[in-house]
């Protein structure tokens, strides 16, 4: 029994009605959103948008990470998005552990300790927040007018929250 034998299955059952008219590589709203992996999460569905309409980068945290900021400048200098929303929540993962308990966690289960790796956990969430919109405003690789917001989306509601504003000049 292959343990990816119902994804397989759902993709064609999605294949069979899947149309003939798929959009193009440049996002419709010009928008590129940063958001956690949570699964409480769909981008999508929290914004009232469809495929096509959005480029979507998730990570643990929905942080401004090298690997984020390489791919927000490929969406903004190449494929035309003008906006940027970076989405982190209430109730996540990245703010309620500490960097000892996952390290600890890590090797209890591995027998490897992650000391190199950076987990970019949250400590204060309006800081954290801040300071990645800041980033992304700083960043050299990214062009004069594209708009920043930073958002935290409530996992209880389902209402979004915008925190900050800002314009790359």
């Amino acid at each position: 029994m292959n343990a990816f034998t119902d994804l397989i299955d759902a993709n064609i059952a999605y294949a069979a009605s899947f149309g003939t008219g798929t959009p193009g590589a440049i996002p419709r709203q010009r928008l590129a959103v940063v958001t956690c992996m949570d699964c409480r999460i769909d981008p999508l569905a929290i914004l009232g948008l469809e495929v096509g309409d959005i480029h979507v980068l998730r990570n643990a945290g929905a942080r401004i990470t090298p690997d984020v900021l390489r791919s927000l400048v490929k969406s903004v200098n190449q494929l035309e998005v003008e906006r940027i929303a970076i989405i982190q929540h209430t109730d996540c993962g990245a703010a309620k552990i500490t960097l000892p308990d996952l390290r600890k966690k890590v090797l209890d289960t591995t027998g490897s300790d992650p000391e190199g790796v950076d987990f970019h956990l949250i400590g204060d969430q309006a800081a954290a927040l801040a300071g990645d919109v800041e980033i992304v405003r700083s960043y050299p690789y990214l062009p004069v007018g594209v708009i920043i917001g930073g958002f935290i989306y409530d996992v209880a509601t389902g209402l979004l929250d915008l925190q900050h504003n800002a314009v790359i000049d």
